[in-house]
């Protein structure tokens, strides 16, 4: 398995996904899901997930049209928050700022006015999971968990 590339396919496939805001091309799916799609040379990036409060989803990393790692996640925005809509818009902020040493969503912290992002996570590239969370005037309003690794790596 070459680290490298999946780590260099992560960061592109970020760039053009979720985080990269509305202009990202998306399909509604017949089961109420969305998928966003991204492919660049023998990597493909499949992100499907189910919106609203809470959303949860899974985003697939394919190399040569095989599953080769996978994050599921799952969250919500809380009651205190006054408008959902410059949540999320503050939450891909802070995934375009994915640390290129670490691609499980965000970086540590993010701040801009009175939002902060906070992401703490645990493991590398081949199992992780992680928790982050969103505070506005200090108060938190959103949060989230995430998980996943390497998949279907054993040879027979």
């Amino acid at each position: 398995m070459n680290k490298k590339a999946l780590f260099k396919f992560l960061i592109k496939a970020n760039e053009h996904g979720y985080a990269s805001g509305e202009a990202t091309p998306s399909k509604r799916e017949k089961d109420g899901s969305t998928t966003i799609l991204f492919f660049s040379g023998e990597w493909s990036m499949h992100d499907n997930f189910f919106g609203g409060e809470p959303y949860g989803g899974r985003l697939v990393v394919f190399h040569k049209k095989k599953p080769h790692w996978i994050m599921v996640y799952y969250g919500n925005v809380s009651q205190r928050a006054d408008n959902i809509a410059e949540v999320y818009a503050f939450l891909q902020h802070a995934l375009n700022r994915m640390p290129h040493d670490a691609p499980f969503r965000g970086p540590k912290r993010f701040s801009e006015r009175d939002f902060v992002y906070k992401n703490k996570w645990t493991g590398d590239l081949e199992r992780y999971s992680g928790e982050e969370v969103i505070l506005h005037k200090k108060k938190e309003i959103y949060r989230a968990w995430y998980m996943g690794g390497l998949v279907d790596q054993r040879e027979e």
